[in-house]
């Protein structure tokens, strides 16, 4: 599994980006057939998950994004996107999709409360900047 994210910018507060996400390799792994996840890092802090999708399509936020950010895929072009609206200055960090495979053992637990949880592929990550 190799994930590339891509779409991070620089926006001003109440702006809008929308990241990509995708397995850039032929592995038997797709986005739409695990679960996938989107975290932010920020400077100094730990990884925070933001959202995940599973396999049925089901999505889960935290609720700090909820209502601003949303996951959506395309199953034809192995993608899985992070619509980030509403964005605020605290929103800044480089964010992160990650896949939840059973063949490795997790790097981040998160959404313990879904299936999706235990995330051990991740992309390079890409910057999110949002000024005031």
């Amino acid at each position: 599994v190799q994930l590339v994210e891509s779409g991070g910018g620089s926006v001003e507060s109440g702006g809008s980006l929308r990241l990509s996400c995708t397995n850039s390799d032929d592995s038997a792994h797709t986005v739409s057939n695990v679960c996938m996840g989107w975290f932010r890092l920020a400077p100094g802090k730990e990884p925070e998950g933001r959202g995940s999708i599973d396999r049925d399509g089901n999505t889960t936020y935290e609720d700090s994004v909820k209502g601003r950010f949303t996951i959506s895929r395309d199953n034809a072009k192995n993608i899985v996107y992070l619509h980030l609206d509403h964005l605020k200055p605290d929103d800044t960090a480089m964010y992160y999709c990650a896949a939840d495979t059973p063949d490795l053992l997790p790097t981040v637990i998160w959404f313990t409360h879904t299936l999706c949880s235990k995330f051990n592929y991740w992309g390079q990550g890409t910057q999110v900047t949002v000024s005031s």
